[in-house]
């Protein structure tokens, strides 16, 4: 430990321990960090004491120069005056939620070839302004369900310009669009629809169905069945959009859902926000990846509160989805809050959880019930908004919102830091023991990476025993990292996960062989149902079953079959070689070595049958050349 860091332990040692406020500052004097402490002697003093292993700490400890602390007289003052101090100084290790929250609105364009777009701003030009709006989601969903209803375009196109320009879109063939650019919509035809989209978010959707239906009749006795027609499938577009949006209704009025998806160095909050028992919003805030969850739904749940008017009188966190394997597993059976409660499960998701309910039930004036949902509505609830947290962190990172969906939930079921970037799985086959190959596959970013598709011949293992021929295949696999490091893609790169295709007997041998040589990896073995398919995941002498992990579930069973296609189908392989060597080791001269190097040369009998005398003999000389041709010359007349 270097001489500043055995200061600050030394002024750390003679803190008081009592509630209060630590602002950690660096070599300029600016707060890098801000924390809360029910003891600050104990809480300070172990930034200095203890070993850290996760990055973000590491580097915040590597910054500090000094430190300073605020006393205070209770725990709610602590909390409070933590979440002053953090909008105050903007610490860069915090997590700071940006609170982009503006107007909306809605935005119409001239007639007669009017259309309808969500924007931030209002523009000096010639179109209407509707709003404004505190929800984008809100402007959002309006704009694509007067478009889909009333089937205006959807495409950049602009009109009058690009009419005849282009053939029309899918949209078109599929009845959501009226395809103005074809050039056969009348201008007076589209401006009708158009107004009636106008009226529609103007009257409201009761109103507008009403005149619709008016309009509809009327038309049909006019024998206009033209307009009869357009009118009805506007109605019935709009009643299929009511029905969707009674999906999206809850039986609770009002409540906020939360959860967190992560990638890498990257964490996403999505918050689902319902009243009246309708989602009214959506939001999305992009953070460093915590390395304490608990105390991260703590801050987050401050910073949120403190930027919002509107506590809600339930709010739904995805906790347990994110305590890892051995938390998992001690929910077995929980099905209600009142459960959740007496296993202590709400304590160990969320830091501080008392002391932030009340602070929310005081700023809301109201009771406020925290939950942390295992089945039924709030479950599903929870699930969406996840679904939601992954699609807004896919965009930002390439991946699909499923495969950053399934990394996160896996690395949760697992209890890995972060979500596994480079998976690979391994596979032992054979037949009764004989021709033992191990097969090892790469998913990088939850995608098959082929080229690093790597095969083992089993050498030193005895037939028949899995266990040591996977902890062979490993060990040659990370003998050969030693030996490539950071070189290349294949064995230059260690994997974020190992799974193995076999039980906790295989993960005992691997973990031994990965320990031996001074690595931790982490290696779970996938347990397979009598279908061959995976069911569960061996974890610590106990099977975890994913079935409720959808996502992960289905990612993990991807990887078992392509480990296992890969290795039976090298393990085919050498069968078959094998089998052809034994049928050339009959003849005169040919024996196992010399039956090899033919097959390698050749590749097929077929070929080699087919041979001349000097092909025979350039690969194993000339006496047993003479008798392998003379075997199929004699065989072939």
């Amino acid at each position: 430990m270097d001489e500043q860091l055995k200061k600050l332990k030394k002024k750390a040692a003679q803190l008081p321990a009592t509630p209060g406020v630590y602002l950690m500052k660096d070599s300029k004097g600016q707060v890098i960090y801000v924390g809360k402490a029910k003891a600050l002697k104990n809480r300070v003093g172990s930034y200095f004491n203890l070993a850290h292993e996760d990055a973000k700490t590491l580097a915040l400890l590597s910054n500090i120069a000094d430190f300073e602390v605020i006393l205070t007289d209770t725990e709610q003052e602590c909390l409070l005056l933590e979440c002053s101090l953090i909008k105050q100084h903007h610490p860069r290790y915090n997590i700071l939620l940006k609170d982009d929250k503006g107007f909306h609105y809605l935005r119409v364009t001239p007639p007669p070839w009017s259309n309808f777009y969500a924007v931030k701003q209002l523009a000096n030009d010639d179109a209407q302004y509707l709003g404004p709006y505190t929800s984008a989601y809100l402007v959002n969903q309006a704009v694509d369900g007067v478009k889909k209803i009333f089937r205006l375009p959807q495409c950049a196109k602009v009109f009058p310009r690009d009419i005849g320009k282009g053939r029309p879109c899918l949209n078109h063939f599929i009845k959501l669009c009226q395809a103005p650019c074809s050039g056969k919509v009348l201008q007076e035809d589209y401006a009708q629809c158009a107004a009636d989209a106008l009226s529609f978010l103007r009257q409201g959707e009761s109103k507008a169905m009403q005149e619709l239906e008016a309009r509809m009749k009327q038309a049909a006795e006019n024998l206009d069945f033209e307009t009869a027609a357009r009118l009805r499938d506007s109605l019935k577009a709009m009643k299929a959009l009511k029905n969707k949006q009674k999906v999206m209704n809850t039986t609770h009025p009002e409540q906020d859902v939360f959860a967190i998806v992560r990638e890498r160095g990257k964490s996403c909050l999505c918050v689902l926000r319902f009243k009246d028992s309708k989602l009214y919003d959506v939001e999305n805030f992009l953070f460093p990846t915590p390395a304490n969850l608990p105390a991260a739904w703590r801050e987050l749940l401050l910073q949120y509160y403190t930027i919002r008017d509107f506590v809600p009188r339930r709010v739904v966190i995805d906790g347990t989805a994110q305590q890892g394997a051995d938390h998992h597993e001690n929910l077995e059976g929980i099905q209600d809050e009142k459960s959740c409660k007496a296993h202590n499960v709400y304590s160990e998701a969320v830091a501080d959880l008392e002391l932030l309910t009340n602070w929310m039930a005081e700023k809301a004036g109201h009771k406020v019930s925290v939950i942390l949902p295992v089945k039924g509505e709030p479950l599903r609830l929870v699930e969406m908004c996840r679904a939601n947290a992954a699609q807004h962190l896919a965009q930002n990172s390439g991946r699909t919102g499923k495969v950053t969906a399934a990394l996160d939930e896996l690395a949760a079921v697992l209890g890995l830091d972060t979500p596994p970037a480079r998976i690979e799985a391994y596979d032992i086959s054979h037949t009764g023991g004989e021709n033992a190959v191990g097969g090892m596959v790469v998913f990088l970013d939850g995608v098959p990476l082929k080229r690093a598709y790597k095969r083992f011949q089993i050498r030193h293992a005895a037939a028949g025993d899995d266990c040591a021929a996977m902890a062979e295949v490993i060990e040659r696999r990370l003998k050969r990292y030693i030996e490539e490091r950071d070189e290349n893609d294949d064995f230059g790169t260690l994997p974020d996960l190992v799974l193995l295709d076999g039980g906790q007997n295989q993960v005992n041998a691997v973990l031994s062989v990965v320990k031996s040589l001074g690595f931790t990896v982490p290696a779970f073995g996938m347990v397979k149902d009598s279908k061959h398919r995976t069911r569960a995941i061996a974890v610590d002498g106990k099977e975890l079953s994913l079935t409720v992990k959808r996502q992960a579930f289905t990612l993990i069973g991807r990887i078992q079959e392509e480990v296992h296609r890969f290795a039976i189908a090298y393990h085919r392989q050498k069968r078959g070689k094998s089998s052809l060597a034994g049928t050339l080791t009959q003849i005169e001269g040919i024996g196992e070595s010399r039956a090899k190097k033919l097959l390698k040369h050749f590749k097929t009998m077929k070929a080699i049958r087919e041979a001349t005398l000097d092909e025979l003999t350039a690969v194993v000389g000339s006496k047993a050349a003479q008798s392998l041709f003379g075997e199929f010359k004699n065989k072939n007349e």
